[in-house]
């Protein structure tokens, strides 16, 4: 480290510290600006490629070089310091497992340091900030090798998204804390009175697809639903917009235990609960990340997720459990409307086409037919059969964990998350309107295979709840549909039309106080 930054110079120094080595961007931060080097063409490549993403991405060309240590743990130090002379470390946080650098779950304490381990890491870490003069809440990053033995890495002059991990373990308000300080306030504890309690882990709920290289993901977040038994720090709701312009960190998931393995296991717990539909995330790859036999060791280190392997689904089978889970919703919504037809169709079969859309790299074109053994379900050359409810589904003799069943969307979009994946399907019969419309939304649909007969509203009307709508007639059955909800026609049906079970014969847009019917 030091003026000269001629690419001579560097490979001097390179040869003097030793392969293999880090080539970082002296102004750099968050995982940018740092390249590998094994050898002097390493450093040479790196050297070029490191000036340029420094100045491109802080204004700053300079590089230092530095020994890189094998599969270390990343481990950081708390610290808070006042005007008045007090440092305090607020022990330490293991954030090992990271992505191109940057940290994806964090942890206090570590499952690799001990008393007296802690104890000469705080030391250290309240020399550098005494020594430099600190004040505020900051963070000191070292590198610990297999051996027990530490580097310093950085110091990070402000607060750190895993600052809650500590502030769970500590009992502290980091931000409150800092606050006062900043007004000139003492810290209101000594170092004797700081006290670690219990563990807690951190997960970074991210906009990216791991399967594809932690690539960002853009879109609208179409139903989002967070666990109420862990703490969540998050800056979206349903409806929000995630662009390209930002960091893809959606939120933040922490979980608190008498011991590690129980946050370990409220956590992953917790992310099996969250609903995060519209938008691909993490969700799922940090489950696994937690249940993973070296995470649940407390083996991780800085290379516990080179050549992660991608979660291997059954793409076809997850199709078909949403094709099946659909078509039981179409079918419960029908026999609602009307229980004396449900599942009647003249031929004595009913037949509906899907499309998936997010399982696998390309869409699946779906077969729904009911007969009376049931549901049959083809994919290509697979034929599942389906039995069940929507709230109780069996495919192929399994049971669905249909606890773990959302639905959100928009338009002609259903986004179903099941255990560990988010699909995307399109129904050509059915939309998720008229799914919502068995619940009181507004959405009339064909009950059964029919002609309309009848419609006795306009679009622009105003109607209230009970009041008749349009009427369908098949075999010489005729069936009523009345409003669900009081509001305004937007959309009917043509007197005459031919329709299949689940086409939307109206539309009404609900009053802004309507309660609607909520059943099932």
């Amino acid at each position: 480290q030091g003026e000269a930054q001629d690419e001579a110079t560097l490979l001097a120094e390179g040869q003097r510290i030793g392969a293999p080595l880090l080539v970082k961007a002296a102004a750099g931060g968050g995982g940018k600006g740092m390249r590998l080097a094994h050898n002097d063409r390493d450093v040479e490549e790196g050297f070029e490629a490191t000036q340029r993403e420094g100045l491109n991405s802080f204004g700053d060309k300079r590089v230092f070089l530095e020994k890189f240590i094998l599969n270390p743990r990343h481990i950081e130090i708390q610290v808070l310091a006042d005007e008045h002379g007090t440092v305090l470390a607020l022990g330490e946080r293991d954030c090992s497992v990271q992505r191109r650098h940057q940290k994806v779950v964090e942890e206090a304490p570590s499952p690799a340091v001990d008393d007296a381990l802690r104890a000469r890491m705080q030391q250290a870490a309240v020399t550098v900030a005494r020594d430099v003069g600190y004040v505020g809440a900051g963070t000191v990053e070292f590198l610990l090798a297999a051996d027990g033995s530490f580097a310093f890495l950085e110091m990070n002059t402000r607060l750190q998204v895993e600052h809650p991990v500590t502030e769970a373990i500590t009992g502290l308000d980091l931000v409150e804390l800092q606050l006062r300080v900043a007004q000139g306030e003492p810290l209101p504890l000594t170092q004797d009175e700081v006290t670690l309690t219990g563990h807690a882990i951190e997960v970074r709920l991210y906009a990216e697809d791991p399967d594809a290289g932690y690539l960002p993901q853009t879109g609208t977040v179409a139903l989002l639903e967070l666990p109420t038994d862990v703490r969540v720090d998050a800056g979206i709701a349903t409806g929000s917009v995630v662009g390209a312009h930002y960091d893809p960190m959606l939120g933040k998931v922490i979980a608190h235990g008498r011991d590690r393995e129980e946050a370990r296991r409220r956590l992953a717990d917790a992310l099996e609960r969250t609903v995060l539909l519209g938008v691909r995330t993490n969700r799922s790859f940090l489950a696994r990340v937690l249940r993973d036999e070296r995470f649940v060791a407390g083996e991780a280190t800085t290379s516990f997720l080179d050549g992660w392997a991608p979660a291997e689904h059954d793409d076809v089978a997850d199709a078909a459990v949403a094709a099946a889970w659909l078509h039981l919703t179409r079918e419960a919504a029908a026999a609602r409307r009307a229980p004396a037809l449900a599942g009647w169709a003249s031929s004595g079969r009913q037949r509906s086409l899907q499309q998936l859309h997010g399982i696998g790299e390309d869409d699946l074109d779906v077969t729904v037919t009911r007969d009376r053994d049931g549901l049959r379900i083809s994919i290509g050359e697979r034929t599942f059969v389906a039995s069940g409810t929507p709230d109780a589904l069996v495919v192929d003799g399994c049971r669905v964990d249909m606890d773990a069943i959302a639905v959100g969307g928009e338009g002609d979009r259903v986004l179903l998350r099941l255990r560990h994946r988010d699909l995307d399907v399109r129904d050509v019969l059915l939309a998720l309107r008229d799914v919502a419309g068995a619940t009181g939304a507004g959405v009339l649909s064909a009950p059964m295979h029919g002609a309309v007969t009848a419609v006795e509203v306009a679009v622009g009307d105003r109607v209230t709840r009970g009041t008749p709508v349009v009427a369908i007639e098949a075999m010489k059955m005729e069936h009523v549909l009345e409003a669900d909800v009081d509001g305004v026609v937007t959309e009917l049906a043509s007197v005459g039309a031919q329709v299949a079970t689940g086409t939307v014969l109206a539309r009404i847009e609900p009053d802004p106080d309507a309660s609607g019917d909520t059943d099932g």
